[in-house]
């Protein structure tokens, strides 16, 4: 029996590739030396392509597979694909934030205690010997009785809200619209800033939200507040943030991602009031054989003709003569 074409444009996780190598024929655009004659000779056989969030997918791309049907991303962010094109021609595009919502709420909880607690300052004190030499390590700030803002009310930003409310924080979130959730909802941005002690960002990548978070919401968090950004580091205006932690417009940032990484601005990452991840926030092996899993899943629900597992919604199609 003849195997499926799929490109893979990114490698997946050992198990998953067990399982994509023994059912598919697989073209490793990701290997490949010249990628645009590859892409001319395999592309038009296959219906289907395996990626990640980090691999670029260009409306040209798009139109050297006129077979695509399916894009299967092992990643939650798609920003890097050319979404129009893919609705333009058809092509589904499924991802993976199911599987990573735990790993990426516990991240934002763990900034959040990191930074209010002074949890990488303390060790530091501790393994320089300050502890002994200075005495008691400055008082910190609790989080129980806070108010924590939520920016993004998705699956991940739901499992943060139950698990602040666990902590006994006041949660309220700011949406595109409201979510039949228990918290209170705040249509205004800046007003949910001022409101809040810290705000963690979880939003979608891309044009639509980029900046979203600008000098004027950290001027309204304040001089106490506390930013957590585990989203994209688009979201961000990263030199208004940089001015404002400078300044003490802005009390503290805990950051999971950057707007160049992996190299992110030295101005950013030597500021004391900072703590830093290194965009890792779903890097647990059960979560990444998780979302590798989907990939090969959806594959097998597509080529089933079944419905798939993580469908996301695309842009309507450009009109014709638009």
């Amino acid at each position: 029996m003849t195997k499926p074409d799929v490109m893979m444009l990114y490698p997946q996780r050992p198990k998953a590739m067990a399982q994509l190598e023994a059912l598919y024929t697989l073209h490793r655009y990701d290997l490949a030396g010249d990628k645009a004659a590859f892409l001319a000779e395999h592309g038009p056989k296959c219906a289907t392509i395996v990626t990640n969030g980090h691999a670029h997918l260009t409306r040209e791309m798009v139109e050297a597979m006129p077979a695509l049907k399916l894009v299967a991303c092992s990643s939650a962010g798609y920003e890097s694909f050319d979404l129009a094109a893919m609705a333009d021609h058809g092509v589904a595009l499924t991802n993976t934030s199911v599987a990573l919502s735990d790993d990426v709420a516990d991240l934002a909880i763990l900034l959040t205690l990191a930074a209010r607690r002074g949890l990488v300052p303390g060790d530091a004190y501790v393994r320089s010997g300050d502890w002994a030499r200075k005495g008691m390590f400055p008082l910190q700030r609790t989080i129980s009785g806070k108010r924590l803002g939520i920016v993004g009310m998705g699956t991940i930003g739901q499992a943060i809200g139950h698990r602040a409310g666990a902590m006994g924080m006041k949660v309220s979130y700011f949406n595109r619209r409201p979510r039949d959730v228990p918290w209170p909802y705040q249509p205004d941005l800046l007003t949910l800033a001022a409101e809040s002690d810290t705000l963690i960002v979880i939003v979608a990548g891309g044009a639509g939200t980029r900046h979203l978070i600008d000098a004027k919401v950290m001027a309204a968090l304040g001089p106490e507040g506390l930013l957590v950004n585990v989203s994209r580091g688009s979201v961000v205006d990263e030199e208004a943030l940089i001015a404002a932690l400078n300044s003490g417009a802005l009390g503290h940032a805990a950051l999971d991602v950057y707007a160049s990484e992996p190299d992110p601005d030295p101005r950013l990452t030597a500021l004391p009031n900072t703590t830093h991840y290194p965009h890792h926030a779903s890097g647990t092996v059960e979560t990444r054989d998780a979302m590798a899993q989907l990939v090969v899943d959806n594959l097998a629900a597509f080529y089933a003709g079944a419905p798939l597992l993580t469908p996301v919604t695309l842009p309507s199609p450009a009109r014709q003569g638009a």
